[in-house]
């Protein structure tokens, strides 16, 4: 029997939701985790996706004037083929190109990401792996190139990246930043377009989900429609203060601050798994 949510659980995963979306410490780990290990079951895929389009809202709002200014200029190319040399087009293409991967792996796989990805001992070892990605990255990376350097190789690197995403653990910005400083971005670039990256792909999976998320077959917590919408309000203004503090860390600070709690919080949960704590499934 699917056991419905209680007020709690919403208010404390959306705040959950809000605080590591953006960070690169893996927000649907973290939600698997705080479900487990308080209430003992698991807040579901389809609530992670559901929720994240509250950060995704928060996204919307923070860039809404690179996004208007990218849209149009994407717009005006497809119509003069004279503005195509504009870094703004060429930005709404990278943007289209680098979702195509997490799209048709997200399809394909989207009932292992439901199921068997959840488990925590693969959240744990995930946590861990890609912590010594993004210190590799931060080590290797020049983090010389600016935005306006970025090019459509970069952009299907990038979403590649971000398609790892799909295992909870992974976390989307950090494949994707840990992708862009391997190329030579700066963090602040990478941080940039990781954000932009994950408008399409990320509120097409929430509205994908929306049905499940309502009425889950065995998968996650029941949670009400005024349930899903406050703890949607809530990741979005936790959110927004996320990404603002995000942008202004990444300029004068490495990523091995994430790396060290990356790896603090694997273990932990390693830790709990071997004494049985917590169950992995």
């Amino acid at each position: 029997m699917v056991e419905s949510m209680t007020w709690l659980q919403t208010i404390v995963l959306g705040v959950v939701q809000g605080l590591t979306e953006f960070l690169p410490i893996s927000s649907s780990g973290h939600l698997r985790i705080v479900s487990e290990l308080f209430w003992d079951t698991d807040a579901g895929a389809s609530f992670t996706a559901v929720t994240q389009l509250g950060t995704e809202a928060a996204v919307l709002v923070y860039f809404a004037r690179d996004i208007g200014r990218i849209a149009m200029a994407w717009f005006r190319g497809l119509l003069d083929e004279n503005k195509r040399g504009e870094h703004d087009y060429k930005m709404g293409w990278y943007v289209i190109v680098g979702t195509i991967p997490v799209g048709i792996l997200g399809f394909l796989f989207k009932d292992q990401v439901r199921t068997g990805a959840r488990n925590l001992w693969l959240v744990a070892t995930m946590l861990i792996v890609f912590a010594l990605v993004i210190a590799a990255a931060e080590y290797y990376g020049r983090k010389r190139r600016p935005i306006e350097q970025l090019t459509l190789k970069d952009g299907v690197i990038m979403g590649s990246a971000q398609a790892l995403a799909l295992i909870p653990g992974v976390s989307r910005s950090g494949g994707t930043i840990s992708a862009g400083l391997f190329l030579g971005l700066t963090r602040e670039a990478a941080a940039r377009y990781s954000f932009l990256l994950a408008i399409p792909a990320v509120t097409a999976a929430g509205l994908f989900s929306l049905p499940d998320a309502f009425a889950p077959a065995g998968e996650g917590l029941n949670a009400s429609g005024a349930q899903l919408i406050v703890a949607t309000l809530i990741a979005f203004v936790i959110g927004y203060i996320t990404i603002a503090w995000l942008l202004r860390f990444v300029v004068n600070h490495s990523m091995y601050w994430f790396v060290g709690y990356r790896i603090i919080l694997g273990l932990l949960v390693f830790g709990l798994l071997g004494t049985g704590v917590i169950s992995a499934t």
